[in-house]
C-alpha cells in the first residue's frame, strides 16, 4: 500500500477573543475569557496543495498550574511553544504522517528540555500543528479521520513507540467503526450554581445556568464533579450535588470525580475518600462514581511511592491521570504504578491519544479482570473546529461518554458571525441546532449528542473555517 507523502509549506494564525457566560472555576483558575487560536496549515500531499485547520482555546492555568505567574505572563509562553512547533514543521518533508509527527514531536521535546518548558505545554504546539496537517491530509485523501485510521493511511507503527504493540495495526485494537452518538458528561465546576435558587445574577441568555436547569434542558445522565481539596467544602458541595442529581435526573446517573491536582500524595486523598464514606449525606454518591481523575499534583502523581500506596489500598476507586499524561511514556509509567488509565484530549496530542487507546485496549484483552480506562475530558472546547475535531477522535477511539463544557460556559457559537453559524448549522445540523434566540448551539437530547456528520467529515468539520470572521 502506497501511503501519502506530506510536506508543510506554511502556517497562518488568527486569534479570536472569547468570553464565558459565567466564570468557569477549576483548580487554581477561574476562567472568564480566553483567546481562541486558529491555525491554518498549507501543505503538499503527494505534491498537491491542500489546506487544513485546527483551533484551541488557550485556557489559563491548565498547561502550567503555577500560582506564581499570571495568565498574562503565561500566554506569551503558550504562543512561543506553538510558534516553535510550526517553525519545526515548516518545510519538513515526510514519507508518512506518522513520520512527520514523530520528527515534529522529538524536535519539540528536545527544544522544550533545553528551554525548561514543561512537556504538557510543549505538546500543545505539537498538537495544534498535527491537527491542522491531519485535517489537510484527510481533505486531500477524501477520507474521514476514522477511515484513515482504520486503513492506516497515516502509516502508524505503534511498536516503535511501545514494544508491547509490536505487530499490531490500529484497526486490530481500535473500534471497527466510529461511534455515531456520545453521552455528554456535564462539568460541574467549583463555582457553578446547583439550583436556580443558588443563582446570584441571572444570565437571561436563553441557556440553562444551574445544574438542575441543565439536567432538565438536556436530559443529562453523566457528570464530572470537580473538588477543591478542602474537606469541609468538598463534603458540603458533594452533598448538595447528590441531592440535585437524585431529585432531578430521570433514572440512573454516572459520575467521575476530578481531583484537580489538589493532593500531594495518595495518603492525603485516601483520607478524604474515607471521610466521604463515613458521611451519610454523600456515601450513596460514591456508588455512582466511575473513576477519579488526577487527584495528585502532576509533580507527585508519577512518583515511586504511589505504587506501594495504591497496593496497600485495595478498596481504592479507579484512578486515572490527566495533566500527568504529558509524554509518550506517561501512561505506561502510570499503569505500572497502579493507575487504571488516562484521559484523551486533542490538546495533548492526537497520535499520542491513538497510541494510548491501543495500549489500553491491549491491557483489556490481556488482563480483563481489571478496569482499564481511556476517558474523554474537555478543555472548554467549542466549535466551529476544535470541538468537532475532538469529537471525531473520541468517536474513532470508542470513548462513549465525554466531558463537554464549552456549550455550558460559552453561549453556543454566538460569538462568531452569522455566516459561520449558518455554515455550521447547514453542515452539522445533527450536532448543532438553531436556538430559539437565533444563535447556533449544541444539540443535546436525552444526555447525548449525535455526531454522524462529524465522523463522515474529513476531520470533524466539513467546512474549512480559518478564523477570519
Amino acid at each position: 500500500m502506497t501511503l501519502p507523502t506530506i510536506e508543510v509549506r506554511s502556517f497562518d494564525f488568527f486569534v479570536f477573543p472569547m468570553k464565558t457566560r459565567f466564570p468557569f472555576q477549576y483548580g487554581i483558575a477561574s476562567m472568564t475569557e480566553l483567546p481562541h487560536l486558529f491555525v491554518t496549515a498549507r501543505i503538499l500531499v503527494d505534491g498537491q496543495e491542500e489546506t487544513g485547520v485546527s483551533s484551541e482555546g488557550l485556557a489559563p492555568k491548565w498547561f502550567t498550574k503555577d500560582p506564581a505567574t499570571t495568565f498574562e505572563q503565561d500566554l506569551p509562553v503558550m504562543r512561543e511553544v506553538i510558534d516553535h512547533a510550526a517553525a519545526v514543521a515548516s518545510g519538513l518533508p515526510a514519507p508518512t504522517f506518522f513520520d512527520f509527527w514523530r520528527e515534529l514531536y522529538q524536535a519539540q521535546l528536545d527544544w522544550a528540555r533545553n528551554e525548561g518548558v514543561p512537556p504538557l505545554l510543549a505538546n500543545l504546539g505539537v498538537s495544534l500543528v498535527e491537527r491542522a496537517v491531519l485535517d489537510g491530509l484527510c481533505r486531500a485523501e477524501g477520507k474521514p479521520f476514522g477511515e484513515m485510521l482504520r486503513e492506516n493511511r497515516l502509516g502508524i507503527r505503534a511498536g516503535e513507540i511501545d514494544s508491547g504493540l509490536n505487530g499490531f495495526e490500529p484497526a486490530e485494537l481500535l473500534p471497527e467503526q466510529p461511534l455515531k452518538k456520545i453521552f455528554v458528561r456535564h462539568t460541574i465546576g467549583l463555582g457553578d450554581p446547583l439550583t436556580d435558587a443558588d443563582i446570584k445574577e441571572s444570565l437571561d441568555d436563553g441557556l440553562p445556568h444551574s445544574l438542575e436547569a441543565s439536567i432538565r434542558e438536556y436530559g443529562l445522565t453523566h457528570f464530572k464533579v470537580k473538588i477543591c481539596g478542602d474537606l469541609d467544602r468538598d463534603r458540603a458541595r458533594l452533598a448538595g450535588i447528590y441531592n440535585v442529581l437524585q431529585s432531578t435526573v430521570e433514572g440512573e446517573f454516572l459520575i467521575t470525580l476530578d481531583g484537580n491536582e489538589q493532593f500531594s500524595d495518595i495518603a492525603s486523598f485516601r483520607e478524604h475518600w474515607e471521610e466521604y464514606q463515613k458521611d451519610d449525606a454523600i456515601r450513596p454518591l460514591l456508588d455512582h462514581i466511575l473513576f477519579v481523575e488526577q487527584p495528585l499534583h502532576r509533580e507527585h502523581a508519577l512518583e515511586d511511592g504511589v505504587q506501594s500506596a495504591l497496593a496497600n489500598w485495595p478498596e481504592a476507586p479507579p484512578l486515572i491521570i490527566d495533566e500527568s499524561e504529558a509524554a509518550l511514556d506517561s501512561l505506561p509509567r502510570a499503569l505500572e504504578l497502579g493507575y487504571s488509565g488516562t484521559s484523551h484530549k486533542n490538546c495533548k496530542g492526537v497520535m499520542k491519544g491513538v497510541i494510548n487507546a491501543m495500549r489500553v485496549e491491549k491491557r483489556r484483552r490481556d488482563e480483563p479482570e481489571r478496569d482499564w480506562i481511556l476517558s474523554g475530558e474537555d478543555l472548554a472546547n467549542v466549535g466551529p473546529v476544535a470541538l468537532l475535531q475532538d469529537l471525531a477522535v473520541m468517536a474513532s477511539l470508542g470513548v462513549g461518554h465525554v466531558e463537554r463544557n464549552g456549550h455550558h460556559y460559552f453561549r453556543g457559537l454566538s460569538a462568531f458571525s452569522d455566516a459561520v453559524q449558518e455554515e455550521v448549522l447547514s453542515a452539522h445540523g445533527d450536532l448543532y441546532r438553531r436556538h430559539e434566540n437565533g444563535f447556533a448551539t449544541v444539540r443535546i437530547e436525552s444526555g447525548r449528542i449525535e455526531i454522524t456528520s462529524l465522523v463522515e467529515a474529513p476531520f470533524g468539520a466539513k467546512p474549512l473555517f480559518q478564523g477570519e470572521e
